[in-house]
């Protein structure tokens, strides 16, 4: 790897796991786990960092929820028995509701928003959520360290991935343009010789 790219990983890694646990989630701790197994960052910090950019957006669509749920509610009355029954399941399993969330892909965003429409207080929902994010993200982080001590240990260097990948990427190219010059060809001479 370019030692100039090595360097922008290690100054701004952990930044871009924060921003990137705002934003998307998996992609970026995977990544920063791949990072850490080959000691560009340091794994903990890593967990923090997703954790933190993660809590944040919960945090954000709670409050969301409960300054605007009722409103949203009044405004869109289709959607009160479905609230209503998601309510009814936060109430029974308050722990497993947030906790279980943030493992849900796709309920990241209404879970929250669901949740703060109810009764639970801020600050039960803050905990569960520290709990429910730190394990997420140790998790996420884990599957990248994991996989990049596989990665290495079947190939040996991330060098020889980025080489076998260019030449990968190279010849299937070469082939789909050949591919491509002799269908257009074949395509000239069909229309060449229907006007004959």
């Amino acid at each position: 790897m370019d030692v100039e790219l090595l360097a922008l990983v290690g100054k701004y890694g952990y930044a871009a796991t924060f921003v990137g646990t705002l934003l998307e989630g998996e992609t970026f701790l995977v990544l920063s786990g791949v990072a850490a197994s080959r000691g560009y960052l340091s794994a903990p910090l890593l967990v923090v960092a997703g954790a933190a950019g993660a809590m944040v957006t919960d945090n954000v669509f709670f409050v969301i929820g409960r300054v605007f749920g009722p409103a949203l509610l009044k405004r869109f009355p289709s959607l009160a028995g479905s609230v209503a029954r998601a309510h009814a399941l936060v109430d029974r399993f308050p722990n497993t509701a947030v906790i279980g969330v943030r493992f849900l892909y796709g309920m990241r965003t209404a879970g929250p928003l669901i949740i703060g429409a109810g009764r639970m207080s801020w600050v039960r929902f803050a905990l569960l959520d520290l709990i429910a994010t730190s394990t997420w993200s140790l998790s996420w982080i884990g599957i990248g360290y994991l996989l990049g001590e596989a990665v290495y240990q079947l190939v040996g260097s991330v060098a020889s991935i980025w080489r076998w990948l260019f030449i990968s990427v190279a010849i299937g190219g070469a082939i789909a343009a050949v591919f491509l010059y002799l269908r257009r060809r074949k395509a000239a001479g069909t229309s060449g010789s229907k006007s004959a």
